[in-house]
């Protein structure tokens, strides 16, 4: 699905591949003081620097900033904390140096989700999650009235999960179980034919009720992956763009 999607790379954006503390990353653009750490989806099993590379080069042209995206390893082989182990090292490492804002969609922004809930310092400048899924009890809502949606499914969410490992006490894995109150500034953007759509709403809630600032936008009629079809769509391309601004505006702050 990510070959059929792939877009044309922008003009002008340079990648390199690297390593940070050990894990494999590719960086793109120019260094700039703040960097967008980029941990994609594909449900802690599949995905990696090739299936959103286009993905990357767009968040980089289109904001101005460098996009550092983290190779971290995938289940079934690495079991839970080991992807959270390499996302959180390449944070740590990077904020020695440079400010930071992470960003992620699905497994990914689930990632980023936990890094931010378990964060001690520096001060990250943010977070932006894409249809992350954030540990809310997958009932009621929009995993009962979307739990056979097209690309991802309520059963599919526990299948994941199953091969993932980690427990819902865990903060490292579970993103709802993190401390809330300290979220850096939040940007959630859910897909409304999801069944994880509701999961964005009640980490919302929740964070808010704890001081947190958190804003979330539905993307209407989207379903999960729908960031696949920012280029085939006019719903999509109109979220990717709400996506871009929301980090240009973290790393501007």
């Amino acid at each position: 699905m990510a070959a059929h999607f792939r877009a044309l790379s922008p003009v002008g954006i340079t990648t390199r591949d690297d390593r940070v503390d050990g894990v494999p990353v590719r960086l793109y653009g120019t260094e700039t003081e703040t960097v967008i750490i980029f941990a994609h989806g594909g449900g802690f099993v599949l995905g990696g620097l090739e299936s959103h590379d286009d993905v990357c080069t767009e968040i980089a042209a289109t904001t101005g900033f460098q996009v550092v995206a983290v190779d971290y390893r995938l289940a079934p082989e690495h079991k839970h904390p080991a992807a959270y182990d390499d996302v959180l090292a390449v944070a740590r490492t990077l904020c020695e140096s440079h400010a930071v804002v992470l960003c992620g969609d699905s497994a990914g922004a689930t990632l980023c989700a936990a890094i931010a809930g378990t964060w001690t310092a520096p001060e990250l400048k943010g977070q932006v999650l894409i249809y992350p899924s954030l540990g809310f009890a997958p009932e009621g809502g929009s995993f009962e009235r979307h739990a056979h949606a097209p690309l991802l499914t309520r059963a599919e969410l526990q299948g994941y999960s199953d091969v993932r490992g980690g427990t819902k006490d865990d903060p490292s894995a579970t993103p709802k179980a993190g401390n809330l109150a300290q979220l850096p500034p939040t940007r959630l953007f859910p897909a409304e034919c999801d069944p994880l759509h509701d999961d964005s709403v009640r980490y919302r809630d929740t964070a808010l009720e704890k001081g947190a600032d958190v804003t979330l936008e539905t993307g209407a009629g989207l379903v999960h992956g729908w960031l696949r079809a920012r280029h085939k769509s006019a719903r999509a391309s109109a979220q990717f763009a709400l996506v871009t601004e929301a980090l240009t505006a973290l790393c501007r702050s």
